[in-house]
């Protein structure tokens, strides 16, 4: 499997360089040349799967000449946790995501990332050095997930008084390699702050530089899982086909997961993109033109 940058697919990488880079050269997202197709067989057996079986069917059809005892592992020490579907009604069920350790669903794909880093650079002399930007759930997941990680250092930027104060201690209370930065601005500055660090060549000869947020495609992947282990829970416990997942929507990277696990086969009536009074990406779908605005 090979990854393209969405700015030029001439540019190409194999999965750890996808990973450990983050983004392209150029730029651009890693995204893969093709989403692999399940056969219908494999949806009709996830009512009896678990979140470690699915991981290994579908990651490895992402993770290339990566050895499937390595994957294992990597799967096995990142999803410790349970992801269960709580039944509201006939036709309400709800997906509990906040049994990671930082309480977010983004721990699914934070710690994996961190596991497969950590795995990718353990014979690198080079150490790598982590940026991120977040407004909080992303910051807490990173932070608890690359802690203590050998060869491994993070640096967290998040917007001075744009996230809650129990996040906040989450982000800078960790020490050993993990280092907050309190950024006077907006979220949108802080991610603007990591790509310029990312596109500059004086930095990127000094420094080895990756990113931990959703822009990386070891943070979708994993997200994507929960997708499938879910229509399995509702199959099992419901006996219904017909799903359709309500996703709360800030920058998409947890829609996006949910829509690769659809491209793959996962059988998704519909998805909604529940987002708030910013009508950005709302105006986007109905006319096509993006037209981003001050946070």
């Amino acid at each position: 499997m090979k990854y393209y940058s969405t700015k030029n697919k001439k540019i190409t990488a194999n999965f750890r360089t996808a990973v450990i880079n983050g983004i392209a050269e150029d730029g651009g997202l890693f995204m893969p040349e093709e989403i692999p197709q399940f056969p219908a067989g494999m949806m009709q057996s996830l009512p009896n799967q678990s979140l470690h079986e699915i991981g290994m069917q579908v990651i490895s059809k992402f993770a290339g000449y990566m050895d499937q005892l390595s994957l294992l592992k990597i799967i096995e020490q990142a999803i410790n946790f349970n992801a269960p579907v709580k039944t509201l009604s006939e036709s309400l069920s709800i997906l509990e995501l906040f049994h990671g350790p930082t309480l977010a669903f983004k721990d699914f794909g934070a710690r994996f990332l961190a596991n497969a880093m950590a795995h990718f650079n353990k014979d690198e002399d080079k150490e790598l050095i982590i940026l991120v930007a977040t407004s909080g759930d992303t910051g807490s997941a990173v932070a608890s997930s690359f802690y203590g990680k050998e060869g491994i250092k993070v640096g967290l930027l998040y917007p001075s008084g744009m996230v809650s104060q129990i996040q906040e201690k989450q982000l800078t209370t960790m020490g050993k390699n993990i280092k907050a930065f309190e950024i006077e601005g907006t979220f949108d500055d802080c991610q603007r702050l990591v790509k310029t660090a990312f596109l500059d060549p004086n930095i990127k000869e000094k420094f080895n530089l990756s990113s931990a947020n959703s822009i990386n495609i070891a943070r979708l992947l994993p997200q994507s899982l929960y997708y499938f282990y879910a229509y399995g829970q509702v199959k099992k416990n419901l006996g219904i086909d017909d799903v359709i997942f309500t996703v709360p929507s800030g920058n998409f990277g947890n829609l996006t997961a949910g829509l690769i696990a659809g491209k793959m086969g996962l059988p998704v009536k519909k998805y909604i993109a529940a987002v708030n009074s910013n009508t950005v990406f709302t105006e986007y779908l109905q006319n096509g033109v993006f037209k981003p605005r001050p946070a």
